[in-house]
């Protein structure tokens, strides 16, 4: 069956509840119990929380209509989430200050990620940047500005990378990787078939691959070699990862101090051919 465009989740989950396995049943009980809270889950969250198997909540999705979990998401949160929800991370009220809502939110983001770090494996991922015959930066859409963050940094230490924004040319390079390399990818909900596809290149190629994502859980994050947490008050679904994007941002910030912290006087020398190198183009 497909979905039609003006399809309503909820009246579909209602009209075919009489053919839905008993296990189905359980899962449109939970979402029609609630379907806010079950528009912000992983698949993995969601089945768990509804007490059945991933497979399950699959094959659940697909009787609907909709050709995988994230589009059954989306017009899911179309209808269970207010409008007030779809304008930024959180609910945002008639009338509020802009700037609490905005700061609020990623004070809260930058709080619960730098809890979250691990700073052992931050010191060991920086030892193996600078050890790396080159480390490759790979993002798509939001993301691809913190990789291309995360490259403007790597540039001022001397550390050989490699970024790309078009996503063939991501593809190609993550191809040409081989074991020494590493690929730093970041994706906010780490579930986009194209960001998994360079990952999965890199790795194929031999590359070490390092994640950072939202989502613990995601299909981007279970590839990874070591992953990092960067946390979000928002949902993947209803609004670009703004507070998930400055925490990562702050990590990148955090892996850059790490590896200059590594390199000693190497880096101190890097950091200066770079601000001499500027300096001429200023007047």
């Amino acid at each position: 069956m497909e979905k039609s465009p003006s399809a309503s989740c909820l009246y579909l989950i209602h009209s075919l509840m009489s053919s839905l396995s008993d296990r189905e049943k359980r899962i449109a009980d939970y979402i029609l119990g609630n379907p806010a809270a079950a528009v912000h889950p992983s698949i993995e969250e969601l089945s768990e929380s509804a007490g059945v198997s991933v497979s399950t909540l699959v094959r659940f999705v697909k009787k609907l209509g909709f050709k995988g979990y994230q589009q059954f998401r989306i017009a899911l949160a179309s209808e269970a989430l207010a409008p007030e929800a779809k304008i930024y991370e959180t609910l945002v009220d008639s009338g509020e200050d802009p700037v609490h809502v905005a700061f609020n939110s990623a004070q809260k983001a930058l709080e619960i990620t730098a809890s979250m770090i691990d700073r052992t494996a931050l010191a060991e991922l920086a030892g193996r940047i600078i050890d790396s015959q080159c480390v490759h930066l790979f993002g798509l859409g939001g993301s691809a500005i913190v990789a291309k963050d995360a490259m403007h940094k790597l540039v001022r230490t001397g550390v050989r990378c490699i970024g790309a924004e078009d996503y063939h040319m991501q593809l190609m390079i993550a191809s040409q990787m081989r074991t020494g390399d590493t690929a730093l990818a970041i994706s906010h909900t780490g579930v986009n078939k194209d960001a998994l596809r360079v990952a999965e290149t890199a790795k194929n190629a031999g590359a070490f691959l390092c994640v950072i994502t939202t989502y613990p859980r995601s299909p981007l994050a279970r590839m990874a070699d070591m992953r990092f947490i960067s946390a979000s008050s928002g949902s993947p679904v209803v609004s670009e990862a703004f507070s998930a994007r400055i925490s990562q941002l702050a990590l990148i910030d955090a892996l850059y101090i790490a590896i200059m912290e590594g390199l000693g006087e190497r880096g101190i020398d890097s950091v200066e051919k770079m601000r001499a190198a500027i300096a001429k183009r200023r007047m």
